[in-house]
């Protein structure tokens, strides 16, 4: 009788053993992992009901407990307008400027633990077109369709200057795409008269770049507002670079880091000395005309052949039939870089419009912004000049120079600006 009580006892306890420890597990043990259930909390900008929004307003959303996994926008006649996402998923892009004066819907879906969602829409309408905002003229340099050289800078220019307090927002609406990736990072000329773009080191043949200047209607500063939405995709051709030496008035052409050609050069004269620096050619002509008339230095009139412009202020290089006895030996130019008729013939067809060119030795340095001049400083330098945090990382892995070496190099719509040739 006792033992088969005891035996009854043992079967019992053993039966209630594992609820007992379901129960702790369930309520007690620490690290047990809690699974959120609630829907996630969704906010979306501009917010419903919103008016007077720029054309150049973007979806945000912010999300708690989900993640985003769907956005909508349409207009007013239920057409969906094409949009991405930035790549930190902050907002999304409309692929062109909404149009004034018209009501659009923004619709977001959040979804979050156990595929609970959250949907939340949003209905505003945008600013009509401003007429007492003075328009801010912005001129890209990167033309569709074209092919550039590995020094090519994105650069987007001003009109008038873009005061620093606007910079950040500015510089949020400039979009570079690069295939294969090489990002890069925007820097400020002082003046906020020009923005560029480049990455650590020059781009690899064969990239493609897609830029889009996304300004259209956004408020800069106060009293001001972005002109245009402007684009290009194009690709980076062949490595080429010139060299050139006041010490031994020649120039050095590099492709890939081989030299194919020194050439003779006559460079400015003393009271028009040519500028030292890192430049990038930035046009090129079979035939111009310069006009220095009314230059204190002397005026001129003069047709040249096989131009290739370096800076904004008129430095050239060009074919120089008249001074062929001097290049080698002397300057006698009026701050453009000389070269015979068949040299610079030759040149022509070698070089393309972002190649690198750097002139060192002669009496002045090149001014900051005298035009492309992003690769006349260091990347640690250049990436000072961005009004947005640079990635961390970001950093040159080779140095910079006016030959590059063979192999794979590292690395960005509206026609260019126009510009006196003043030449010389």
């Amino acid at each position: 009788m006792e033992l088969r009580q005891r035996l009854r006892l043992l079967s019992v306890t053993i039966a209630a053993t594992p609820l007992v420890l379901a129960g702790c597990t369930a309520d007690r043990l620490p690290g047990a992992r809690q699974v959120n259930t609630a829907p996630p909390q969704l906010t979306v900008t501009p917010g419903d009901h919103a008016g007077d929004v720029p054309v150049s307003a973007e979806v945000g959303a912010t999300v708690k407990d989900g993640k985003i996994t769907s956005v909508r926008l349409t207009d007013d006649k239920g057409a969906q307008v094409p949009a991405e996402p930035r790549e930190d998923g902050s907002s999304w892009v409309p692929a062109k400027p909404l149009q004034n004066s018209r009501t659009y819907t923004a619709e977001v879906t959040a979804t979050g633990g156990k595929g609970r969602t959250t949907t939340q829409k949003a209905t505003f309408r945008t600013m009509a077109k401003p007429d007492n905002r003075q328009a801010v003229t912005t001129v890209l340099n990167f033309a569709a369709d074209q092919t550039y050289g590995t020094a090519m800078p994105v650069v987007v220019t001003f009109d008038p200057a873009i005061p620093k307090e606007a910079r950040a927002d500015v510089q949020r609406r400039l979009f570079v795409k690069t295939d294969p990736p090489q990002p890069g990072t925007w820097s400020w000329l002082d003046d906020g008269k020009q923005v560029e773009y480049r990455a650590p080191d020059f781009w690899q043949p064969g990239t493609k770049i897609s830029v889009r200047s996304a300004l259209e209607g956004l408020p800069i500063g106060k009293d001001a507002i972005g002109d245009a939405d402007r684009s290009g995709t194009s690709k980076i051709g062949r490595q080429v670079s010139l060299d050139i030496d006041n010490a031994t008035k020649q120039m050095a052409v590099y492709q890939d880091g081989k030299l194919l050609r020194k050439i003779p050069v006559s460079l400015g004269k003393p009271s028009t000395p040519s500028s030292s620096g890192t430049m990038v050619i930035m046009e090129k002509f079979d035939y111009t005309t310069f006009n220095t008339m009314g230059d204190p230095n002397g005026g001129y009139i003069v047709d040249v052949e096989d131009a290739q412009r370096l800076t904004n202020g008129g430095e050239f290089i060009h074919a120089a039939p008249w001074s062929v006895g001097d290049q080698g030996n002397a300057n006698v130019s009026h701050g453009c870089t000389n070269v015979s008729n068949e040299n610079a013939d030759w040149l022509m067809g070698i070089t393309q419009v972002g190649d690198l060119v750097t002139v060192k030795g002669t009496e002045v340095a090149l001014d900051p912004g005298n035009g492309w001049t992003a690769w006349n400083v260091g990347w640690d330098e250049f990436a000072k000049g961005s009004a947005l945090p640079v990635p961390v990382g970001l950093r040159p892995t080779v140095t910079v120079t006016a030959t590059p070496q063979p192999g794979p190099v590292a690395g960005g719509s509206a026609p260019a600006p126009a510009r006196s040739n003043s030449g010389g």
